[in-house]
């Protein structure tokens, strides 16, 4: 009876170490799910800076350009040309309407 009642002694406390384990596990991973969760909000918050940050960049290379730099001038009559493109087809539309 004695090695039995150790066998099931010894059987609980390894029960017992699992569950801790699992108790801890599972902390871990509500962390690591907050984590992400916080990196994913800062990776998008990121990427939106970027974006502005890029067009930004390309507005100063456009108003440096106009302002008598010969880099990216091709770049500058482009942007020049689609702009009085946009504005002649909303005065097209317009005039359609009318």
């Amino acid at each position: 009876m004695d090695h039995k009642s150790a066998s099931l002694t010894h059987l609980e406390e390894k029960v017992i170490g699992l569950l801790n384990r699992l108790k801890e596990n599972h902390l871990s991973l509500i962390q690591y799910e907050e984590s992400v969760s916080l990196l994913t909000e800062e990776n998008k918050l990121l990427k939106e800076q970027m974006v502005q940050l890029r067009e930004e960049n390309k507005s100063l290379k456009i108003a440096n350009n106009l302002l008598g730099s010969t880099e990216g001038k091709t770049q500058a009559k482009t942007k020049i040309n689609s702009l009085i493109k946009e504005v002649d087809t909303c005065i097209q539309q317009l005039s359609e309407m009318n």
